[in-house]
């Protein structure tokens, strides 16, 4: 018998101490890069988008990869990446953590839609203010010292 699944995960990350380190002009290959790391894992990335400190990566997962081991395979190759390039003139690494929120497939128009305007949203909302509502949303139990590094937005 096979397995059949349907599992959509959005991952949020941020570039540690919440700095403003992903420029514009190297986000795209970043992004495609992070795309093939997700592809090199078997699984299928369905959007990817995020500011100048945060990303939002929307996946597709088979039921036999283990979501920690991804996250931590992306952030560890992405720096290294962003270092070989020399993207940037500061350290750039991603923060200790993230956040998993888990969608039905009727809902992936929206959150698509969502992630493709995170720079419009943005204009309306802080990251803080974004990754709060999730928490909330999802009714996610959690305690402020153990989030994301705030910055004032």
């Amino acid at each position: 018998m096979s397995t059949y699944s349907q599992i959509y995960i959005q991952v949020v990350m941020a570039v540690k101490g919440r700095n403003s380190l992903i420029s514009p002009s190297w986000e795209e290959e970043l992004y495609k890069y992070i795309t093939g790391i997700i592809t090199n894992k078997g699984q299928k990335l369905i959007a990817i988008n995020g500011m100048r400190d945060h990303i939002h990566i929307l996946i597709g997962m088979k039921p036999s990869c283990c979501l920690s081991d991804l996250v931590r395979e992306i952030k560890k190759s992405s720096n290294a990446f962003v270092k070989e390039n020399a993207f940037s003139k500061f350290k750039f690494e991603w923060q200790e953590g993230y956040g998993a929120f888990s969608y039905s497939h009727s809902a992936l128009d929206n959150i698509i839609a969502y992630i493709q305007n995170q720079k419009e949203h943005h204009k309306r909302k802080t990251f803080r203010q974004e990754y709060i509502g999730f928490l909330k949303k999802f009714q996610i139990e959690y305690d402020e010292k153990y989030l994301f590094e705030w910055i004032d937005d």
